[in-house]
């Protein structure tokens, strides 16, 4: 049975993380914030997300460690956030008849499309994560992107159907505490794991991608992640090399 979170539904707010962060000491563990118009939201690498408003799910999702939330996690844990967030998403899609891949660290493809980005921003204490909101945008509705976004796709846009976007939240919120109470207490980190890099987009194969400042081309095969979260890379001479966020980008 998939847990019910409280979610709360505002029609305006410039980003639904920035909101959740105004408000944190009211909010209990798990809590959604949902809006239906953002008008500044963000995304990694310090991007803008792009949602139609009204088309859309855009929410954010507090998690709290310790007193009132889930068992201390060490900052050295945090990509279990992450792990359990895309495995949600994944889940929720299945659930719709939508097979997706998770492209490291966080966004959701379908083939070579995205349909679900997320920001991740945690709140450290003595190398102790605190709190945790977790940043979510679905396309759901929307079929016309802005030009400057290459390879978006939507849920509609998938299947031709049109989706009421309350009850779709209520499930996908459900999806995810569910996953969140699986990797963060109940400790099956081996199971997701797996689950995790077998579901890694580019898995396995040869492709280019950007590595650097300056953006040098290099060929790689993703074989895996570190437990930090590092994405790892081998290359045709059977070479490892390890890479965080912001040192290498895929080319698409």
């Amino acid at each position: 049975m998939l847990d019910k979170v409280d979610i709360r539904w505002i029609e305006e707010t410039d980003s639904t993380q920035d909101e959740v962060r105004r408000h944190l000491s009211d909010y209990d563990n798990m809590s959604v914030i949902a809006a239906l118009l953002q008008t500044a939201g963000r995304g990694q690498r310090g991007n803008k997300w792009h949602a139609k408003g009204g088309e859309n799910l855009s929410f954010s999702m507090l998690l709290r460690f310790g007193e009132g939330g889930f068992p201390p996690l060490d900052v050295s844990d945090s990509f279990r956030i992450t792990k359990a967030a895309t495995l949600a998403l994944v889940e929720y899609l299945g659930i719709k008849g939508i097979d997706s891949l998770i492209k490291w660290p966080n966004d959701i493809y379908v083939r070579n499309k995205k349909i679900c980005g997320m920001l991740v921003e945690n709140t450290l204490e003595s190398g102790v994560i605190t709190s945790s909101i977790v940043g979510i945008g679905l396309n759901v509705n929307q079929k016309d992107f802005p030009p400057q976004l290459v390879n978006p796709t939507s849920m509609a846009a998938l299947t031709g159907e049109s989706y009421n976007l309350r009850s779709e939240l209520e499930t996908l919120t459900a999806c995810l505490a569910s996953s969140f109470r699986r990797l963060l207490c109940d400790g099956d980190i081996s199971t997701a794991n797996q689950e995790y890099e077998s579901l890694l987009y580019r898995k396995g194969s040869f492709h280019e991608y950007s590595v650097g400042q300056d953006g040098t081309r290099v060929e790689g095969k993703i074989i895996g992640v570190t437990q930090g979260g590092l994405l790892i890379l081998e290359n045709r001479k059977g070479e490892l090399y390890q890479f965080a966020f912001k040192e290498i980008s895929y080319i698409i």
